[in-house]
């Protein structure tokens, strides 16, 4: 009834059907009918499906121009929506009890300005807060700016004892203001080492402990692969494989083996078999559904599921069987994939390699080489078929915008001792080019199979964005000529990046670019990726730590290798994989989120140990109120326009720059600067820097006003910097 009632009112002008006249259109006559119909256009109401005016006539929600849509809110209120054609401000007082992430339905306004009509999912269903003293008693204050700035209520929790510090994880009981909070548990003290990361995760959405039956599922599956669990695999026991990851890493959930043939190489992917352990329904499943991916940190990993299974039978461990999903591909010397099959495998991985090592033997160090002797031929023919994959790959227009990610080390407090760049060598960029090819051959049966799957879709830059990009270009000196009379290409982006990639501003341009591309998404429809230029993609590789994998894994058994599905199976599956999609993408934000905001708070962290250091740095942005300044260990911080004392500095938003009103100093994007670290605050994640000037600093020039009062009132000292 209610589709019939949207599609009913969709197909004819807004606001001119009654209630009336929506019944009699459907035919509604009996009274059964008729509660059925009133009970549907109720529910539909109230979900702002079907928005009723002053007249009671009806309108579907896109006919109104309500949006639905994530809504982000600063650390001092304000909100803000980014759409595909700019970004909407949402004022405080009209965000309606929504919340940082939540999905919500709003109404957008001329002049960039809207109101959150409803939230539809609350992306928080917890924060913490640490107990301090307040006079003869504790009070419980809630950790983020944005809840203890506003009006709240914490309940009391006789069940728990906190002292002064303790950190707790607090329910969020109600949304509306003010907002009820009841203490949950105790996770710490604030003191505690690692607690400042902890707090930060669960203050995100995301919580280290499993449920108990979630626990007490993982604990009953056995830790070795059963005889009677081989039927219907291919045994692949008998193939040199290997895994490959970083040093730290203890989930290994993709193997390798390659071998030369006439016409290029085999290239045989094997995926760990999560799907075998983590059936549907299950606490697990739901589990793992509800985190949607594991969170990886600084000096800690937050699985998906628990570590029986991360980190022990569904782990591609050396030296022990596991069963797997493999994707055998046929790898021309041109790097095409040929062909490909799937099915259902059992490995015994010979070594666990990591991404070190590997590199040092492409390196030529004769110590590993002579270790690692008995792996020589095969990576090799690793590394020169993931260079023709690559290659392929290249040729066909996939951009590698190749931006520097941070790697921090921290001491055994977890305190940072360290900033750098990641490195990404030879044996990182062979395994990518594996997995990138074994995603496109696994989506593309799929698609061709028509199997209901969770694709990865990446959709290609808004024209607006190219052009604000375009200029951008310009303006450092590495102009991007946009395509004239078509869309842009992938091929156009990756010859233009490849172009500059010895230039200074590279890394701010290539930023920049990125910033340009729509973000990547999960959805049930197949809509290519735009960024690796190709028509059919997913993620294949990864269940332990993704949740759209195993689904792709799900469904690859139930269509592919058991058969037994049925045609109402395939409607009920088509409908829950765009569940699925939507749910990924929310909680891949939610992750994302947490990764970053704990990267910025370590490295807010390191700098207040440095603080009064000299860097060398690079303008990345530039605002009103100053420009950040991008270092070579990925650490940004901002030169406040206060800071500026030289001159009064006004922002060009048409050029992206800061221009001395009386000097002409100019301070624009892609700009090598020399900075000082003046200010670094952990708690808010923000860090200060101020200009070095180098060498004398030019005098202040009046103008000739100026010049006239000086004279006449000898001996004023002129005020130098910015007007007040």
């Amino acid at each position: 009834m209610k589709q019939k009632i949207l599609t009913l009112v969709g197909n004819e002008r807004k606001n001119t059907l009654n209630r009336s006249a929506i019944a009699s259109r459907l035919g509604v006559e009996k009274s059964a009918d008729f509660i059925v119909f009133d009970k549907a256009m109720d529910e539909l109401e109230e979900s702002w499906q079907l928005v009723r005016n002053k007249k009671n006539m009806y309108q579907t929600r896109s006919q109104a121009g309500f949006i639905e849509a994530v809504i982000h809110i600063s650390r001092k209120g304000s909100g803000y929506i980014d759409l595909d054609d700019g970004t909407v401000l949402i004022p405080a007082e009209e965000q309606n009890h929504a919340m940082d992430r939540d999905i919500v339905l709003f109404k957008p306004y001329d002049g960039g300005t809207g109101t959150v009509l409803q939230v539809l999912k609350h992306a928080r269903t917890h924060v913490t807060g640490t107990y301090v003293r307040a006079g003869s008693t504790l009070r419980c204050i809630p950790d983020d700016d944005r809840i203890r700035n506003g009006r709240y209520l914490v309940m009391n929790e006789k069940s728990l004892s906190p002292a002064e510090g303790s950190r707790v994880l607090l329910r969020i009981e109600s949304y509306d203001e003010p907002l009820k909070l009841r203490p949950e548990r105790i996770i710490g003290h604030a003191d505690d080492p690692g607690m400042d990361i902890l707090s930060l995760l669960l203050d995100s959405g995301v919580d280290p402990e499993f449920s108990e039956k979630a626990v007490q599922e993982a604990q009953q599956i056995p830790q070795e692969v059963l005889p009677e669990e081989l039927a219907g695999r291919r045994d692949l026991r008998g193939i040199l494989t290997i895994t490959m990851d970083g040093a730290g890493s203890k989930d290994f959930d993709d193997a390798v083996a390659v071998s030369r043939t006439d016409a290029g190489w085999e290239l045989l992917v094997s995926i760990a078999d999560v799907s075998h352990y983590v059936t549907p329904g299950s606490a697990l499943d739901r589990e793992a559904y509800e985190r949607g991916f594991s969170v990886y940190v600084t000096d800690r990993v937050v699985p998906m599921l628990p570590h029986a299974l991360s980190n022990g039978i569904c782990s591609l461990n050396p030296q022990v069987d596991r069963l797997t999903l493999t994707c055998a591909m046929q790898v021309s010397v041109e790097g095409k994939i040929t062909s490909a099959e799937i099915f259902p495998s059992v490995i015994h991985s010979d070594e666990r390699m990591t991404y070190e090592d590997v590199n040092r033997i492409y390196s030529g160090d004769e110590t590993m080489r002579t270790k690692y002797r008995h792996l020589l031929v095969m990576l090799d023919d690793l590394r020169a078929c993931a260079d023709a994959v690559r290659a392929d790959r290249t040729m066909r227009g996939a951009i590698d915008f190749d931006t520097e990610e941070a790697e921090i080390i921290v001491d055994e407090n977890g305190h940072p001792t360290e900033v750098r760049a990641r490195v990404r060598g030879v044996a990182e960029r062979a395994i990518e080019d594996c997995m990138i090819a074994a995603n496109v051959s696994v989506a593309r049966f799929m698609h061709a199979n028509a199997i209901p799957c969770v694709y990865r879709i990446h959709e290609e830059p808004q024209l607006r964005k190219l052009r604000a990009f375009e200029q951008l270009s310009f303006r450092l000196g590495c102009r991007f000529i946009r395509p004239r009379g078509s869309s842009v290409r992938p091929k156009d982006l990756q010859a233009f990046l490849e172009s500059c990639r010895e230039e200074p501003q590279y890394e701010v341009l290539s930023r920049s670019l990125l910033r340009c591309m729509q973000k990547a998404r999960y959805d049930s429809v197949c809509a290519g990726h735009f960024g690796i230029a190709e028509e059919e993609y997913l993620h294949f590789t990864s269940p332990i730590r993704r949740y759209p994998d195993l689904i792709v894994h799900r469904m690859l058994r139930k269509y592919a290798f058991d058969e037994n599905s049925t045609g109402k199976d395939r409607a009920a599956d088509e409908a829950a994989v765009q569940e699925i999609a939507a749910q990924a993408s929310m909680r891949e934000r939610i992750s994302a989120d947490a990764e970053w905001a704990v990267t910025d708070m370590k490295k807010a962290e390191y700098m207040a140990d440095h603080i009064g250091q000299q860097y060398e740095g690079i303008i990345s942005s530039v605002t009103g109120f100053g420009f950040y300044v991008l270092l070579a260990n990925t650490v940004e911080g901002l030169v406040r326009v206060q800071s500026l004392s030289d001159d009064y500095y006004r922002y060009d938003e048409e050029e992206g720059s800061l221009v001395g009103r009386s000097r002409g100093n100019t301070y624009r994007l892609g700009q090598k600067v020399r900075v000082r670290v003046v200010a670094a605050d952990k708690n808010t994640r923000t860090i200060d820097f101020e200009l070095v000037q180098s060498g004398k600093k030019p005098m202040y020039r009046p103008s000739g006003n100026q010049k006239r009062r000086r004279q006449t009132r000898p001996g004023r000292r002129e005020r130098h910097g910015r007007k007040k």
